[in-house]
């Protein structure tokens, strides 16, 4: 913020004064109230002392800028914009009233969790506003907002250019990529990719990238560490090796070693959460095609949101109630091929496998509606069935019995449980056939009452409700690993400088059939190329600098791999 003292606020038609929100080198920002509708916004008012011609059109520029790209979730809403009464040009912008990251990560650094997530989301803006032909410039944490949604927002577009523009003043050093900085500064898509990486770098360490504690940390200290100096390591044992590394591609000091865009940025950071199990945060961008020249083949699905069922249990049927025809559908096709006749109420209930309780003391008790035998007809007799009989609590509720399909009951016969007998009441009186179909009526009811006794006895077991069966094989203390070995990780890297180059020598620490290594040079700021070893040893040609690195991973048989291994000499 700069020393000076604030302009006045000017008058605002439509609009309340409430307090100054902060001061920069071209402008001014107050906090007002909106009268229609009822609202607090900050309102960016441009400087008296800067209003040349430029200094207008850049305003005018930001505004149309913003207001372009201000639909996205991650870049600050531009409402309006005009002249004050007095002369001087103004902003309104959406308020946002929590502080700033830079604010954030000097109180104290940001976990890793939230740092990537706002990675992705500033990423996602950048892209977005990339694909829109315009470069940001100025990317770093004061610039980036926090909404009452606790989203970040990015903001001052004001030395914002389109893409094809190679002026880059105005810059804020310890965020600014080193061709910027130059002599005559250069500046494309890998500028503001370098700033997004110094930019995370600063929310993990608590510091700008090139801040060395206990040393002069001016501007020009600054300038020439950005040019000449590796990217300091975070020094987090929570930051994942990974994490380290992309951060130094995207700030490799050759633009060409950088991603090439802020969307492969925003992917490797989704990278590094799948790898550290946290949820990946969609990359939200205004056009989700792929631009021209660019081959998108890195994705992995990662941006695709899919959708989620939930079951709400207050719509869940209850113990015993009739399912609705989807869900039938559904039983029907687990249990198997069920084939239903008849119609009304019965006719679905007949879908559902719901428990039944057989009652001691009971012997004419019939269940209603009973599920039918797999694969048998579930013909519903004419007559209306019996309904349940409340059930005496019993220790182990039995599952349904399937009860086979009844012949035709004459007239006057008796049906256990059934509607009351109808037809002659002469006891000598007997009609035809009534004699072979008492006979097959009984031997039914012995049936179904014998199958219930027997699957009473044997499925609470089965199905987890009675006593649990005596395994066949002794337990064992040991958990079973259903999921391969992960690789384990080389150990004892190490090399030695010899006349015909560097050899380096590891250990495998769980030697398993069909082991492979892979092995590479490290390149700040580069991926290393792997290259496949089948022995723990290498010889690699001695880097220029004076000192070679390499990375090495475990690689079994199942193709896992083992997290990498880093050694350099001498």
């Amino acid at each position: 913020m700069s020393r000076r003292a604030p302009q006045s606020p000017p008058e605002l038609p439509g609009f309340t004064y409430l307090e100054l929100l902060g001061s920069g080198g071209f402008a001014d920002v107050f906090l007002y109230e909106q009268h229609l509708p009822k609202r607090r916004v900050a309102v960016k008012v441009l400087l008296t002392d800067r209003m040349s011609s430029g200094s207008v059109a850049a305003f005018t520029a930001e505004a149309n800028v913003m207001a372009m790209l201000s639909t996205h979730p991650a870049i600050v809403t531009i409402h309006q914009a005009g002249v004050a009464g007095d002369g001087r040009p103004y902003l309104v912008m959406e308020y946002c009233s929590k502080p700033n990251l830079q604010a954030r990560y000097r109180r104290e650094p940001f976990s890793v969790a939230e740092a990537l997530r706002v990675g992705v989301q500033v990423a996602a803006a950048v892209e977005t506003a990339h694909r829109a032909g315009v470069l940001h410039r100025d990317i770093k944490p004061a610039n980036i907002l926090v909404t009452e949604y606790n989203r970040p927002a990015l903001t001052d577009f004001g030395i914002a250019s389109t893409t094809g523009a190679g002026d880059a003043g105005g810059l804020s050093i310890p965020w600014s990529p080193p061709e910027a900085l130059a002599a005559v500064p250069t500046g494309d898509r890998r500028s503001d990719v370098w700033s997004l990486g110094a930019t995370v770098y600063s929310l993990l360490a608590g510091r700008s990238p090139f801040e060395l504690s206990g040393q002069r940390n001016s501007g020009a200290e600054l300038l020439e560490r950005i040019e000449k100096l590796p990217l300091p390591p975070l020094g987090r044992p929570d930051a994942p090796p990974s994490l380290q590394r992309v951060l130094e591609r995207a700030m490799a000091k050759a633009p060409a070693d950088r991603y090439d865009t802020a969307l492969a940025f925003a992917r490797a950071l989704q990278k590094v959460q799948i790898e550290l199990a946290h949820g990946v945060t969609p990359i939200d961008i205004l056009d989700d095609g792929t631009p021209d020249g660019v081959v998108d083949d890195e994705d992995d699905g990662l941006t695709r949101v899919r959708g989620v069922v939930s079951i709400d249990p207050e719509t869940a049927p209850a113990a015993g109630a009739t399912r609705p025809a989807a869900s039938a559908a559904a039983s029907a096709a687990a249990w198997g091929p069920t084939t239903a006749t008849g119609g009304g109420a019965d006719a679905d209930a007949t879908h559902f496998r719901g428990p039944s309780v057989i009652s001691p003391g009971l012997d004419d008790t019939v269940v209603a509606a009973r599920p039918p035998a797999r694969g048998a007809s579930a013909a519903t007799p004419a007559a209306a069935p019996a309904p349940a009989v409340a059930a005496t609590p019993a220790a182990a509720p039995a599952p349904a019995v399937a009860a086979p399909p009844l012949p035709p009951v004459p007239a006057g016969v008796p049906v256990p449980g059934g509607p009351a007998a109808v037809g002659p009441t002469d006891p000598g009186a007997t009609p035809r056939g009534s004699r072979r179909a008492l006979w097959l009526t009984a031997g039914a009811a012995a049936f179904v009452v014998v199958i219930a006794v027997i699957l009473a006895l044997a499925l609470p077991a089965v199905l987890g409700g009675g006593a649990t069966p005596e395994p066949t094989a002794a337990p064992s203390d040991q958990p079973v690993d259903v999921l391969p070995q992960a690789a384990p990780r080389p150990t004892d890297l190490a090399g030695t400088v010899t006349p015909g180059g560097v050899v380096f020598t590891w250990t495998n620490p769980d030697p398993a059939d069909g082991d492979t290594y892979l092995w590479g040079v490290a390149v700040p700021g580069g991926e290393p190329s792997l290259e496949s070893v089948t022995e723990t040893t290498v010889t690699v040609p001695a880097d220029s600098s004076g000192r070679t690195c390499i990375e090495v991973l475990t690689r079994r048989a199942n193709g896992q791999a083992s997290q990498p291994a880093t050694a350099c000499a001498p």
